[in-house]
């Protein structure tokens, strides 16, 4: 009897094996996308394990739906199961000797919500990237034509028309035309990223986790969203430390011999989420000399002692904390006096 199932994900050609309570093999077999959940449906409740790559959350949830228990798992953790040459029969055997390792880490399946929620804040982001793209080539482009326009996309917004439309400046009519059309552009990115603002304020208004998160320092609207859409309630994590190092916001440690080497934060995991947090940190980091509660005068001595940059480091991996903590108990942030 099939004990644990350890699944390849592939566009069209998906492959599988299964091994029984003893680890032994009973099953290796090419699977056509078509018939993926015509198989599952067809086994009994067992353990099935996939890496968390594009679709696997869609793949989770429908096997779910047979009484199968589902662990995705990251990709890296389970490259070291593979053995000699890399095949999808070998990558299939490797995921179903990693899912029953007792220290291996898994990924939590998102629902459709979460990955709606995700899913705007991409559209938004490359939206916030190509507008940032119109502003740089306008900017090299008047730069060019002996006009410089003051740092800041406001400045341009406002500058851009008003050159364009002064008939005593030395621009010609091809100049004008495609300035015109830059500025026409950056606009509708504008309204582009304005109408994806207000459809994360409703579904944030909408949400308590979103609602208790913002009652932090540091966290507004699309680092609400965004949290929730990507850890959920925080139960995955059995710490605010363990979301801390998931963000990438704790020092990269290189010990070895007794010696214990620290360094910079390591940078893994979600680089969206870690930018927004460290974009929130900075907006406390500001404000923190003209306070002289407990939380702002720690801030200070750390500002002080370390500097200013490694300070908002510091304050993301507490907003990081204090975020497991705000959503694991469900009840809103009060800050010490």
């Amino acid at each position: 009897m099939i004990a644990v199932i350890g699944l390849d994900l592939a566009k069209n050609v998906f492959q599988v094996r299964g091994v029984d309570g003893h680890g032994k093999t009973v099953l290796s077999k090419k699977l056509v996308r078509a018939k993926v959940l015509t198989f599952f449906a067809n086994q009994p409740p067992c353990l099935v394990g996939m890496e968390a790559c594009g679709g696997s959350h869609f793949w989770a949830r429908e096997i779910e739906k047979f009484g199968h228990t589902v662990r995705q798992m990251p990709p890296q953790f389970v490259k070291p199961y593979v053995k000699t040459n890399k095949t999808d029969a070998r990558d299939a055997e490797a995921i179903c000797e990693a899912v029953t390792r007792p220290g291996m880490r898994f990924v939590p399946t998102k629902s459709i919500e979460q990955q709606d929620v995700l899913a705007l804040h991409r559209i938004r982001e490359r939206h916030v990237a190509a507008r940032t793209a119109v502003a740089n080539q306008a900017r090299g482009l008047l730069l060019e034509l002996g006009v410089v326009i003051p740092q800041g996309i406001r400045k341009l917004r406002t500058q851009l028309p008003l050159i364009c439309e002064d008939l005593e400046n030395s621009l010609t009519t091809i100049e004008r035309s495609y300035l015109y059309d830059l500025y026409a552009e950056l606009a509708e990115k504008d309204d582009k990223i304005i109408q994806y603002d207000h459809i994360l304020a409703n579904i944030c208004k909408d949400s308590e986790q979103c609602r208790l998160l913002m009652s932090i320092p540091g966290i507004g609207i699309l680092g609400a969203t965004a949290i929730v859409a990507s850890i959920g309630d925080g139960k995955e994590f059995s710490n605010g430390r363990q979301l801390a190092a998931w963000l990438g916001l704790v020092p990269k440690q290189h010990s070895s011999g007794g010696k214990t080497r620290m360094q910079g934060i390591s940078k893994r995991g979600d680089a969206y989420l870690r930018r927004l947090l460290i974009h929130g940190s900075r907006a406390v980091v500001k404000y923190s000399f003209k306070k002289t509660d407990g939380q702002s005068t720690w801030l200070n001595e750390v500002i002080s002692r370390r500097g200013t940059h490694k300070a908002i480091a510091a304050q993301a991996n507490k907003t990081a904390r204090i975020i497991w903590a705000v959503l694991t108990k469900g009840a809103p942030f009060q800050a010490a006096a």
